[in-house]
């Protein structure tokens, strides 16, 4: 098992300790639940969809990263496939807050990388704020997306964002997690690179166009690609080096351990994650960034 779940680990019902630990007690375990897994565990327990993801939010909240705050927030995505995605807040020294990730976030954003394609819900620890409110109001699911808290009956995002201001107001049709391939492409055989260009062309940029994605090798030798998500509001816009940090974490790699980076985007493009990402990758001891343009 991975360290970071063993404090909580007594803390679970032996009922669910037993039903978790074939998966959970791997240290492979991606943080995430298939459909199959989750369904075997909620029969051995005795729940439904949303007494599990709850049951589930102290594991994700293990994976949190707030050396900052010391605010622990846990998520939990189910997608329309039935699988279940970890999420976490994650907070990065000696940079600005901006570069923050909310659990939510996290877990959305797990979700896309892992090749989901739609949510049904999002379960989390503490209430959404206005930031993540509309980070999910970009999503495909739409203000239908079900919120679910401990203790409360289930809401929908329509409820939490009454008015709301998103995609459709301005004539977006693609949204966040919709199959998409922009089919941008460099001549080149270097796998680092290949991703970081597949993430691009995966990436979410309908208001700018700034196609951008990048490729985190980590000194345990894997691979973490990130796709840019940008949003109807701009400002909670997830850039491609935090959903790779995401995924990175979340797997279990350390967000201090990366050996080399790789940033793609379109040389022609209105916006730039360049220098913001070789800021962040530099206090995060990261020295070998390299940039490419399609």
């Amino acid at each position: 098992m991975q360290a970071r779940f063993r404090s909580i680990w007594a803390q679970l019902p032996s009922k669910l300790q037993d039903a978790l630990l074939p998966y959970a007690g791997n240290d492979n375990f991606p943080a995430m639940l298939t459909a199959a897994q989750a369904k075997s565990v909620k029969k051995t327990c005795g729940f439904d969809d949303n007494t599990l993801a709850i049951a589930l939010l102290p594991l994700a909240a293990a994976c949190s990263l707030a050396p900052i705050s010391h605010f622990n927030v846990g998520a939990i995505a189910r997608g329309e496939s039935g699988n279940l995605y970890f999420g976490a807040n994650m907070e990065f020294t000696n940079v600005p807050l901006q570069q923050t990730v909310h659990a939510e976030q996290c877990a959305i954003t797990h979700a896309w990388l892992r090749g989901e394609k739609k949510l049904v819900s999002i379960t989390v620890n503490y209430s959404p704020c206005g930031h993540c409110r509309q980070f999910m109001n970009e999503l495909n699911s739409g203000t239908q997306l079900e919120i679910l808290l401990p203790k409360q009956e289930p809401s929908t995002l329509g409820d939490y964002l009454p008015g709301s201001f998103g995609p459709n107001d301005l004539g977006i049709t693609t949204l966040l997690m919709d199959p998409i391939n922009h089919g941008y492409k460099l001549e080149t055989t270097d796998e680092l690179v290949l991703t970081a260009l597949d993430a691009a062309n995966r990436s979410h940029a309908p208001y700018s166009n700034s196609y951008s994605g990048i490729a985190l090798l980590g000194k345990d030798g894997k691979i973490y690609p990130g796709r840019y998500a940008e949003n109807a509001a701009f400002n909670p816009s997830l850039p491609p080096l935090q959903a790779a940090l995401i995924l990175m974490n979340i797997s279990g790699g350390d967000c201090l351990a990366i050996e080399r980076a790789v940033l793609v985007e379109g040389k022609n493009s209105e916006l730039s994650q360049q220098s913001a990402t070789q800021s962040t990758l530099a206090a995060l001891g990261c020295s070998k960034f390299e940039y490419h343009t399609f």
